[in-house]
């Protein structure tokens, strides 16, 4: 007998019994052995008999509407059941889909490798590199069909706006992220080539340093430019740092004259103790602290300043004006790491120990003394800076600062 499925009737419904309503042509409750009603709709379409799951857990009312809106699909010739299958699989194409992007298997291997069982000190910057040039350029295609030809048009535009160096940095982590994933996939092969590189070893091996000239240019212009950067120049000289550990420098680093850079953040693995020098100091003391962790940021100390080569190219552009006012050759090309090969030229012109000067750097010293030395030469490494600071200070501003340096000279 059929009767209208309300709350009383359902309230009344014994273990096992099932109502048909008299209203809703195919609107059944049953109430299960557990105690549970669940209700469904029957319904005939496409020449055969479906059953609809409306849900448990509903009121009566609830289920009620539930099935009068699918009961009006099945007369405008609609199949519900069907239609929710067709969107579970198109569901299903469309997660199957992101997956075998090259963003799906970046995303795993920043998680599982990167960050996860190698837990890389070099995350931040292999994630920046796919975030800022592979994944606008190759992101969205299907792993299976990438191609080398795309992968070496980016490369193509990288060095274009950002140079081979940077070129191939960037095709170094694409090739161990797709050969990472080959490892685990059996039907994809990565279509990276030996010769794709835009530079060699021996072209990579640089002894740049810039010139007592070029260091004055340089310092010349810098007060032109605007924002974070000059200070981020100033600094990787002072203090002998290289760029990335001194553009992502954060204020939690900082205690007094003492910046220490964590083991995460320094190529070597271990902590490096650097003093800072009163010229690194003024240096930090012109920033203002924001509410964010980053002391070079654009975004209020939320992200560290990542705008280097445009404002390099800017630098450049500055010095060779400069340069072309007083008629002279433009400067010859330079990265911002040739400053960390100047500083250490300049700590042994200034008369600075070798075995100190590489404790200033943080380089590992070869053999067993970086087994048993363990002098944190934190005086030494103090003193080094200082000498440096009045040197680079002599060299940009010489009318101005030789009387520093002899004083500093006659106390040494």
């Amino acid at each position: 007998m059929r009767k209208a499925i309300t709350k009383r009737q359902i309230d009344a419904l014994e273990p096992g019994g099932i109502i048909a309503d008299k209203e809703i042509r195919g609107f059944v409750a049953r109430r299960l052995p557990s105690g549970l009603v669940t209700y469904g709709l029957r319904y005939r379409a496409d020449g055969e008999r479906w059953w609809l799951r409306l849900g448990d857990g509903l009121t009566p009312a609830q289920a009620r509407r539930l099935a009068q809106k699918k009961r009006g699909e099945v007369a405008d010739g609609r199949n519900p059941m069907a239609e929710a299958a067709a969107a579970r699989e198109a569901a299903r194409a469309q997660a199957a889909a992101e997956q075998n992007t090259v963003d799906w298997v970046l995303d795993a291997f920043l998680n599982r490798y990167v960050r996860g069982d190698a837990n890389l000190r070099s995350a931040d910057e292999i994630e920046r590199c796919f975030r800022v040039y592979v994944r606008p350029a190759l992101g969205s295609r299907p792993i299976y069909e990438l191609r080398r030809s795309e992968i070496a048009e980016m490369m193509d535009k990288v060095a274009d706006n950002n140079g081979p160096v940077m070129a191939d940095r960037t095709l170094a982590y694409l090739r161990k992220a797709l050969a990472w994933w080959a490892t685990r996939d059996d039907r994809f092969n990565s279509p990276i080539v030996r010769g794709m590189a835009r530079t060699k070893p021996a072209d990579r091996a640089r002894d740049r340093i810039l010139a007592d000239d070029e260091l004055r240019d340089l310092w010349a212009v810098l007060d032109s430019l605007s924002g974070p950067y000059p200070g981020i120049v100033r600094l990787a000289l002072f203090t002998a740092q290289r760029r990335d550990e001194v553009s992502r420098m954060r204020w939690d680093e900082i205690e007094g004259r003492v910046w220490t850079i964590p083991a995460l953040r320094y190529k070597t693995g271990k902590p490096n103790v650097v003093p800072l020098s009163d010229q690194a100091a003024a240096v930090l003391a012109g920033i203002k602290r924001d509410k964010g962790p980053f002391v070079f940021s654009t975004t209020h100390g939320r992200l560290a300043f990542a705008n280097l080569g445009k404002s390099k190219k800017l630098l450049d552009l500055a010095i060779n004006t400069l340069r072309q006012k007083d008629r002279r050759k433009p400067m010859k090309p330079w990265r911002l790491h040739d400053l960390r090969r100047t500083a250490r030229s300049l700590l042994s012109r200034a008369g600075v120990l070798p075995h100190v000067a590489e404790q200033v750097l943080g380089h590992k010293i070869p053999g067993v003394a970086d087994v048993y030395d363990r002098h944190d030469y934190a005086k030494e490494k103090a003193e080094a800076l200082k000498a440096l600071g009045l040197l680079v200070l002599q060299i940009t501003s010489p009318a101005d600062n030789v009387l520093s340096l002899q004083r500093h000279k006659a106390k040494a």
